[in-house]
């Protein structure tokens, strides 16, 4: 028993109308003094009037009323059956439609998906990366592949002049090389230099028929190691002579600096 004269059942035999002498007086009687069960008595009437506005006003026959009594009685009897007996697990329908088993289901699909996910944003950051890998291994061998073109079309071309360039007296030891193309201002150099004093760098210099010098870089070899790189010159310059000057380091506008290497033009 739960301790009231009432029994869950009751509340909505009571809504429905369907108790009556010793019954319906013990239920109104106990429902004075009982907020819980007067709660319970306000649910079911709601759920009664719920099922009131759902279908139109039809009063039952006596056989009819006869044969809810019966089954009530009947449902009554297995429900405390029931209730005494040990708590059972609900059935999965009684869950309702997103119940254990649908639970069961889409928890694991769920996490399936999530570590897929997962799993594909890792490998499309990875492609992603190793195609950017690719696209700088592509543009670096495309920069050299037109270097070399660049080093190919300048040896062979014919008014392509070579001038080597000779150490002076007292300057540090090496040698030097410049290729130059008057007409299309193309000029690339190879030498061979020990490293500059501290807080100096060598500049090589164009010095041209009419004009100042005009600066083709600034370098500072790492010793035993040669230097080699093309710059573009402005097309047209006429060369009287080429030479590398030791300047500070960082190289200057104009030379300031002794003559290291130079290469007069026959």
């Amino acid at each position: 028993m739960n301790g009231h004269p009432t029994r869950e059942e009751d509340f909505d035999l009571y809504a429905l109308g369907a108790l009556e002498g010793e019954e319906k007086q013990a239920i109104e009687s106990h429902l004075a003094g009982c907020r819980d069960c007067a709660r319970k008595l306000a649910e079911a009437q709601g759920r009664i009037a719920l099922l009131a506005l759902a279908a139109p006003p039809t009063p039952p026959s006596a056989a009819v009323k006869q044969r809810l009594m019966s089954q009530i009685r009947a449902d009554s009897e297995r429900t405390a059956s029931e209730r005494d007996a040990p708590a059972r697990p609900l059935p999965e329908r009684a869950q309702g439609f997103f119940g254990s088993w649908w639970t069961a289901v889409l928890v694991p699909v769920g996490a399936a998906l999530a570590i897929a996910t997962v799993f594909l944003w890792n490998e499309d950051r990875q492609l992603n990366r190793q195609l950017e890998a690719l696209h700088s291994t592509v543009r670096l061998e495309q920069q050299q592949l037109d270097q070399e073109r660049q080093v190919a079309d300048l040896l062979a071309a014919s008014d392509t002049i070579t001038i080597r360039l000779a150490q002076q007296p007292g300057m540090p030891a090496g040698s030097g090389q410049v290729s130059y193309n008057p007409k299309t201002g193309m000029l690339m150099y190879d030498g061979a230099l020990a490293p500059a004093p501290a807080n100096k760098s060598y500049q090589l210099w164009l010095v041209p028929v009419d004009g100042k010098p005009i600066s083709a870089g600034v370098f500072n070899p790492a010793f035993g190691l040669p230097n080699h790189w093309m710059i573009g010159l402005p097309a047209g310059t006429a060369p009287k002579a080429f030479a590398v000057s030791l300047e500070p380091a960082g190289g200057m506008p104009q030379p300031t600096g002794p003559m290291v290497l130079v290469g007069p033009v026959s």
